[in-house]
Parts: structure tokens; sequence; C-alpha cells
């Protein structure tokens, strides 16, 4: 699924170190502000432990994770619309993410200095959103100036057209994101060919220090109560800390550094399964003696299209799929005991696969 969700913030907010912790891809991190030039992508392994339960009850060759893409967006910070810092260019990185996790610095650090002087992560939310704001603002003014073309020649669907970006325009002119403005579901039509910056999905870390690792600081209490009502995802990770731990090789020693920071799990592997969840993906399994397999599908797709991710020519193919839920097959222990309990389902092409689904597919070309 080439989907990709892009990391903003803030410059020296401590994006690429997370970048760093997650990603096959190593990007430059260093206490200078705009000294980045370019977008660092990386391909990012979802942990899934589900896999590892899976192989208890089929011995296999290997196991295969699902992957997303995380693109590591320079710092942003004001008049980025107009180009500051190289913004421009770093705007149009956004464009072309399907969601943003949004970092903000939540640490005191005299030898980091914030580019603004002072640590403040609502002001630094408010910024970046000032500017994905002004910059969709313009985008909607140029679709109005071309619909309006269209309505002098009585053209309807123009003229509504019109109706609705005028919405968005007075909308987004009161500093709000896009994504707030309640519309009929038709009626995003008429925004989905411009990309708005603030209509993607969004959720945000807050970077702390190591002290605030487990619960938080007075920085991150401020950002949910800004955040308040908002439907926000929130989560609160120590870069620093999550680094330290990337860098450890044995299991066991990263066992022991997690104990000792209070944590039961990276923080970071909650980030990445979070970023799944927010570009609205699921899994479903392929299990077997070769391999134990997760793949990536959109939520609501059917079988023929699940087929489609494996190989093409299984959704060209595609005659049934052979189905068992993940709950049934663990618990239950084997593909044989689950069609003994009634649990191995025959489905055709209008199944929508369930996240955790494990799918056999039959087909025929």
């Amino acid at each position: 699924m080439a989907l990709q969700c892009g990391i903003i913030g803030i410059t020296n907010v401590g994006k690429t170190t997370i970048f760093n912790c997650i990603s096959n891809t190593k990007g430059e991190t260093n206490a200078f502000a705009f000294s980045a030039t370019k977008s660092n992508i990386g391909v990012v392994q979802v942990p899934d432990q589900r896999l590892y339960e899976l192989e208890k009850h089929q011995v296999t060759e290997k196991i295969v994770h699902t992957t997303v893409e995380i693109v590591d967006i320079p710092g942003l910070a004001k008049g980025s619309n107009k180009g500051e810092g190289v913004g421009n260019k770093f705007l149009g990185d956004i464009r072309n993410t399907n969601a943003l996790i949004h970092v903000l610095r939540c640490f005191d650090n005299d030898a980091l200095q914030h580019i603004d002087g002072s640590v403040d992560p609502v002001r630094d939310l408010e910024t970046i959103d000032l500017e994905l704001q002004v910059k969709d603002l313009e985008s909607v003014e140029k679709k109005i100036e071309r619909l309006q073309r269209a309505s002098k020649t009585g053209d309807k669907d123009a003229i509504h057209g019109l109706e609705v970006l005028e919405r968005y325009r007075q909308h987004i002119e009161g500093f709000n994101n896009a994504r707030t403005l309640e519309v009929k579901g038709d009626d995003k039509k008429y925004i989905d060919d411009i990309f708005l910056l603030t209509m993607k999905p969004v959720m945000y870390v807050c970077n702390v220090d190591e002290k605030s690792a487990n619960k938080g600081n007075q920085h991150v209490e401020r950002v949910k109560e800004f955040l308040k009502g908002k439907n926000a995802e929130i989560l609160v990770i120590a870069g620093a800390i999550e680094a330290e731990i990337a860098d450890l090789e044995n299991i066991d020693d990263r066992m022991a550094f997690l104990k000792d920071a209070g944590l039961d799990e990276p923080g970071v592997d909650k980030l990445v399964r979070a970023a799944y969840k927010l570009l609205n993906l699921q899994t479903f399994f392929t299990v077997g003696p070769k391999e134990i397999r997760a793949w990536t599908i959109k939520k609501g797709m059917t079988a023929p299209q699940a087929a489609g991710v494996i190989h093409s020519d299984l959704e060209r193919g595609f005659i049934r799929a052979e189905v068992m839920k993940y709950g049934d097959f663990v618990t239950l222990g084997s593909e044989h005991a689950c069609k003994e309990a009634g649990k191995f389902y025959i489905e055709g092409k209008n199944y929508i696969v369930g996240d955790g689904d494990i799918l056999n597919i039959r087909f025929n070309v």
C-alpha cells in the first residue's frame, strides 16, 4: 500500500531522532535550525505480536511483518508558506503524505535553543497549523477562481461547488483546520483535487525528557488541555531514551533499559501502530510452513482486493477465500480444529476482510 505518514513540527523538536528509532533510513540530526535540505523517507516495520502467536501453532521458516512508509519532513517555522527555511518545498512534501504525526517539543534543554526562545508546545502547534492553513487558503482561493469562470455559464455543479468552497474559505480564515468543518459527504469532492494540508488526519507526539517518559510533565498537560474535546490522539515519547534503546542489539538489554525507564515497550512501537491506524490500514495474515506473513489493506477492502495485494493474478482469477479468524485459530490451535468447530469459513467476492483474518485464496487464471 503506497501510503505515507509524514512527521512534522517546528525545527529542533526531535523529529529526526524519533524517525531514526523506527526507520531503516537514518536522517542527520544536529542542533542547527534549517540545516536539513530534504525530507527523509523510511520503510518502517509494523510491530505485531500476533505473528509470533501464530507461529506457536504453525511451524514456519520465516515471519514477515507488514510495513508503512514514514517521511521525516525538516522543521518548519513562521513564514514557511513564504519559503522561510525552504519551507515551500517542505510544505509540498507534506501535501504528498496521507496522514501526519505532529511532534511537539515538551522538554527543557538549555543546550538546544528553541527557535522562538522558549519551550511552548501549544504555541508551536498553533504556528504549524497557521502555516498549513495559509497554504490551504491559497489552494481554496485558486479553486474558487476556476469555478467562478465555470459558474458564469450557468453550470449548476460549479455554482454549488462555489458555495462549498466559500464555507471552507471562511472556516480556514477563522484559523480553523479544514478537517474540522462539517460538510455533506458528497460535498467533499470539491476539495479532493486540491489536497488540503489541514484535511489530513493528524496525531500528536509529545517529545519529553527521560524523567517524564512514564507520566509526562507540565508541557504535556498543556497540550492535552489545548486539544481536549478535539478527538486527537496524543502519545508521550522520550526521543532520547528511544534512540538509546534502538542502538541496543540485545533484546534482553532493551527490556532491562525499558524496565529501568518504567516502560513496558518502546514508545516508538506504539507510534508506528498508531500511524498505521491513522492511515486507515489493517492487517490480514497468510499462514504456512514457508512463511507467516502480515499483509496491509485499507479498511473496507473485499476478499478479491485483499488477494490482489498478494498478487494481481489472485484478484483476477479469484474464486473464493477460505477464512479463519485470528482469535479462533490461536484458541483452537490448528486449521483442522477450526474446521471441526465450524470456524472455517468459505467467503465469496463480496466478503469484507476483517483485521486479523487468516486467508487462503483459491483462484484460477
